[in-house]
Formats: structure tokens, sequence, C-alpha cells
């Protein structure tokens, strides 16, 4: 299958080579062979023959592809250029298991007399025999210090590479979970009670999901789970634990929550005045809940978020938008999740300061119980793009968690995804 062909580009090429994918070739010098006797020759195409055998040429390929794609890195440069070295030597020990021992010096000394005459190897899609001095020098230590391995030494190997494999075969989840955790919310369905169900008829022309978690019966019904994993800006639903921290923290209290207004207009009516946690919750106020941060500060809001495990727990954005299309990101079902421990407080949280939050929440109460929610809208460039609705619906015998999120390229508000939310509700007889 491997052709040599002695005599092709004998201008260019100063080593041995084996070159070629489909059909490869073994391309022998014409000034080396001339000079060489048998030995030497058969053993530059032993070592040629290995290259072949293990193939190289192939691995080749994908160094320089490597190479291509990794151009700018220079670590990545000297890591294939030791690959490459290594290559030689792990090729030479191939040679060497074929001969007899009293052969090793011959072909450590073939290296050293090639040593003059042989260069790198000039086509990048090539293995030769070559190398430069310093490879070389590595190569005739490895031979001199050679021994044919024995059963115990080829045992202890696999054990070493199989051990090795298990380790990276059972980091692998935990890197592309890692990889994945900034964008997507790892949920295992294992263990949850769990089912889709079909709402393309509520959402239109959104792009969008629906989660309702049954406390009772802990049963999940979730709408395009892959939206629902999916982790985005939580807008103002994070004003629901961003006056949990201010009150857990003494910043505002629940016999006292007022925050005076400071004077700046504002382009909504509602914040230009004084406010209270339940006047800026019900009218979203944002320069209420920033004042909060401010007097939080970043270092006890992240100790906060850390604690609860909200969604990325990224609080790299500037202080006052890090939750308006910035660095915090939460899924639709982390919402549900999170609810669920506000409303059972597991959190360890003061009874008082939660219920404050609950109560700041409530939005209406009919013969189906009482309805708790928090919309939240993303502008990006002047447009409503992202939208939530988050909340819970608590009656006597149960309570339901839900929380959606609808995104298009313009009218994706709050206020929309709380219409489709409790029409779902209405149909599903939860909520009227």
């Amino acid at each position: 299958a491997v052709r040599s062909c002695s005599s092709f580009v004998r201008s260019t090429v100063s080593s041995p080579v084996i070159a070629g994918f489909w059909k490869p070739c073994i391309f022998l010098p014409v000034h080396l062979i001339s000079d060489k006797n048998e030995t030497d020759i058969r053993y530059m195409l032993l070592h040629e023959l290995q290259h072949y055998k293990h193939k190289d040429g192939f691995i080749n390929y994908l160094i320089n592809l490597a190479g291509m794609i990794y151009w700018f890195n220079p670590f990545v440069w000297y890591a294939l250029k030791e690959m490459r070295g290594d290559r030689e030597i792990a090729c030479d020990s191939s040679v060497l298991n074929l001969l007899k021992s009293d052969d090793y010096v011959t072909y450590g000394n073939t290296l050293i007399n090639f040593a003059e005459k042989i260069s790198l190897t000039p086509f990048p899609f090539s293995s030769g025999i070559g190398g430069n001095m310093k490879q070389m020098k590595r190569r005739i230590l490895n031979i001199a210090s050679y021994e044919k391995p024995t059963l115990q030494k080829k045992l202890k190997s696999f054990i070493a590479f199989l051990m090795i494999s298990i380790l990276l075969f059972g980091l692998t989840p935990f890197v592309s979970t890692y990889a994945t955790d900034e964008k997507q919310y790892q949920w295992n369905t294992t263990s949850k009670n769990c089912s889709e169900i079909d709402l393309r008829n509520y959402f239109g022309k959104y792009e969008g999901s629906f989660v309702l978690y049954d406390l009772k019966r802990d049963v999940w019904k979730i709408h395009n789970i892959d939206r629902a994993v999916l982790r985005v800006a939580p807008n103002s639903t994070y004003k629901i634990y961003d006056a949990l921290f201010g009150l857990e923290e003494g910043v505002i209290t629940p016999a006292n929550s007022l925050i005076k207004w400071n004077g700046k207009n504002y382009p909504f009516e509602a914040w230009n005045t004084d406010q209270t946690l339940q006047s800026a919750m019900g009218a979203s106020v944002n320069w209420y809940f920033q004042t909060i941060d401010e007097r939080l500060g970043a270092d006890s809001i992240q100790k906060y978020l850390h604690q609860i495990g909200y969604g990325n727990e990224n609080l790299s954005g500037n202080l006052s938008s890090y939750w308006l299309n910035s660095s915090l990101k939460i899924s639709p079902i982390e919402q549900v999740e999170l609810l669920v421990k506000l409303h059972n407080n597991r959190f360890g949280f003061s009874l008082e300061n939660t219920g404050t939050v609950k109560n700041a929440l409530h939005i209406s109460s009919s013969a189906f119980g009482d309805l708790y929610g928090k919309t939240g809208t993303g502008r990006v460039n002047g447009q409503d793009v992202n939208g939530w609705f988050i909340g819970f619906v608590e009656n006597a015998d149960n309570t339901y968690f839900f929380a959606s999120n609808i995104q298009y390229q313009k009218h994706a508000t709050g206020k929309k995804a709380s219409e489709i939310t409790l029409s779902v509700l209405s149909d599903l007889n939860i909520w009227r």
C-alpha cells in the first residue's frame, strides 16, 4: 500500500518522509540514498512505515487544522510542536521494538549520521525522520536508554491508560456542564414528575416557555422545555429578591420601607414620588431597587445571589443594571424553583421579611384563592424584546407556581406575558 518514490521532488526533500492520504508514498531523497548503505536505508524505511502503521498522516491533518484554527495562540503552537517531537520518539520506540538489542546502537548512529543533512520536514502534511537538533538529542537519549517493555510494564501502562481514560470521560459531563452553565440551566428531570404541554396557540408569534409546578402533587408541566432551561435577563422579576436582600440587611424594614424620591424626572409618572416597597413593587420603580443595591454594595449582593442560587449568579455588570439585560441571567424553571423555596422559607431568612415581600407581590383575590406575581420587561434599543410574568396562586388546599417568558423583536412585554399566563391558568382551572 506504500510506494517508494525516490525520484520525486528530489531538489526539495532533504529528509525521508511519508506523505499522502489515500495513497501514501515514502520519499527517499537521492543524495541520502547514494551516500548510505543498505542498513541505513532499511532503518529509514522502517521508521517511515511506523508512521504509516500508526496513521500519522491523518494525525498531521488534524495537527495542521488545529494550527490554522488557533493560529493566534502561542500555547497551541508550542503544544503542537511538542506533539510532533513526542510522535518521533514514539516512532523510534516502535522501530526499536522490531530490532534486536544489538541493533539499537546502529539505529542511533543512523540518526546521528543524518543529523547534519536532515532538516525539518518540508511538507506540512507529511511525517519524516528528521527534526531540529534539540529533538534529535531527545531521540538519541531515548534510544540509548531504551529497553523492550516486559509484560509487567505493558500491564502497568495499560492500567495507567485505563485510569486516565476513565478520569477524562468522568470529567467530560462536568466540563460540558460548566461550559454551558452561563447559558443553560442543567435541570435533572429523572427524579421529577414532569410532562410537556403544547401551548403554541397561546404564545402566537412569541418565542417562549411556560412552567407550572403543582406543589401538592409534586407535578411539573412545561411548554417548550428548551426555552424553559434557557437563561435570560430577569429584568424586574429580580426585584423580588432584591427587596428580600434589602430587608435582611436592614436597608429597609417591614415597618419602614420608605425611600425618598431624589427629584429626578423619570419616564413614568408613578416613579416621580417617594416610594414604599409596596408601591415600588406595584409600579416596578427601578430607582427604588437601584438605591437598595447602592446601599447593599456588590459584595453583599453577590453573597446573597450565591446563598439562594440565583441563576448564573453573575454580578459582573454595572451595579445599577446587572439585572437589566446585562450579566445576571436566569431560566423560567429556576424562577419557579426559587419561588417554591421563597414560599417555604428554605433560604433561612426572617419569616417577617419573607412575608413582607410576599405581601408586596399580592395582585388580587378570588374564589380560586390569591394571586401573587411580578412582571418584567427587557428593552433593547427602544424595543421590548423580553417579557416575564412569574408568581403563584395560593388557596386553602394547594399552591401553584408559574413562570412565563416571551421573546420577540418588539412588543414582548411583561404585560403580554401576564395575559398569556392568565389565559393558560384559566383554561387549566387554576385561576380566574
